[in-house]
């Protein structure tokens, strides 16, 4: 018996009626240029026989903003630093093998909903990078008076690499009964954390393949954020990106702003199926959980090789039900779940 997929969509990893049908083969699809008048709100993707999807997936549209962006993600506007664009590049402050954990002060703390947090930690020098590749995670230590052990956990930063200087930033969920994202949102500016990286994940090139899928669950999106911020960003990289993220509620949807900035800067490249668990009276997004059906409606076609890559990062229910889980973190065990069912083979799928 296939295991069922659990509702609860939020780990960390190293959130109208329709206008018109899309039948699935369509919808795999993207179009050589937007329509007229953009993608309005009531534009569903939805396919033939998904009643039991109970709900239309739509394409998010807010408009389209000045084109300013174009060639580069998007800032965000509430306080955001105007990335250095001289093209000089940073001395990086995590630098991995012998250098160790690095003491960081937190300089802000940021609430972005009712048990996530954004903070902003200083590096050694005002204008250094962060050192990060695309992609790659760090670590962060923290031993508090009663422990016997230091506690230890992985976090994505979702601050670009490159284009931010000075500080690293992440977005972290206060989990209950976790030791270390319960002392992260503790943490008061001037306080410092142990961090040391990079580790690495997956090694990205610009266009090293013509289509990646992501499929995220909660703070799952952070390394889905880092990827699809790089290619972005580079005006050489022509990747399409479809991503599939699932969460509890629709305040639980991390990175919002962003992925939408990236809905209406790159219509023609980047898409996002948004499922909740508990939506709202007016949600007209996917109702309860990512499934077999959703993913077979919205990849890419298993049959298209190394052209595609399915990227999967959620709580571990997720991945019991859509690929299978890892072995170890430098293992990525077998393929298994909906994605092995759906005909994907383990090298077109990397989980985070």
């Amino acid at each position: 018996m296939r295991p069922r997929p659990v509702r609860r969509l939020h780990y960390k990893c190293t959130g109208a009626p329709p206008a018109k049908l899309i039948a699935p083969q369509q919808v795999r699809h993207y179009a050589s240029e937007a329509p007229k008048g953009g993608w309005g709100n009531g534009l569903l993707y939805t396919g033939i026989g998904l009643a039991a999807l109970s709900g239309s997936y739509f394409y998010l549209r807010r408009g389209d903003p000045t084109g300013q962006y174009r060639g580069s993600a998007p800032p965000s506007k509430e306080g955001a630093k105007v990335p250095d664009v001289s093209g000089k590049p940073g001395k990086p402050a995590f630098t991995g093998g012998e250098q160790g954990f690095l003491s960081l002060k937190l300089e802000k703390s940021e609430i972005v909903n009712h048990n996530t947090k954004k903070l902003t930690f200083s590096l050694p020098e005002a204008d250094m990078e962060s050192g990060l590749h695309v992609a790659s995670a760090v670590i962060t230590k923290y031993k508090g008076p009663e422990m016997e052990k230091p506690v230890i956990r992985p976090y994505t930063p979702t601050s670009d690499p490159i284009d931010q200087k000075g500080t690293v930033d992440f977005v972290i969920k206060k989990y209950p009964n976790g030791p270390m994202s319960s002392h992260l949102h503790d943490m008061e500016p001037g306080q410092r954390l142990d961090i040391k990286g990079p580790i690495p994940k997956y090694q990205w090139a610009p266009n090293k393949h013509e289509h990646v899928a992501m499929i995220a669950g909660g703070t799952g999106i952070t390394p889905m954020w880092q990827v699809a911020n790089a290619i972005f960003k580079n005006p050489e990289d022509k990747t399409k990106v479809t991503l599939v993220f699932g969460n509890i509620s629709e305040e639980d949807i991390l990175m919002k702003k962003e992925l939408e900035r990236l809905e209406n800067t790159y219509p023609q490249r980047f898409r996002a199926f948004y499922v909740l668990d508990n939506p709202p009276e007016q949600w007209q997004g996917g109702k309860g959980f990512v499934t077999k059906e959703l993913l077979k409606t919205v990849l890419p076609e298993p049959k298209e090789g190394e052209k595609i890559k399915i990227f999967v990062c959620g709580p571990p229910g997720m991945y019991k039900a859509i690929s299978g889980g890892k072995k170890s973190p430098s293992d990525q065990g077998e393929l298994a779940g909906y994605l092995k069912e759906l005909g994907y083979s383990k090298d077109q799928v990397y989980k985070f």
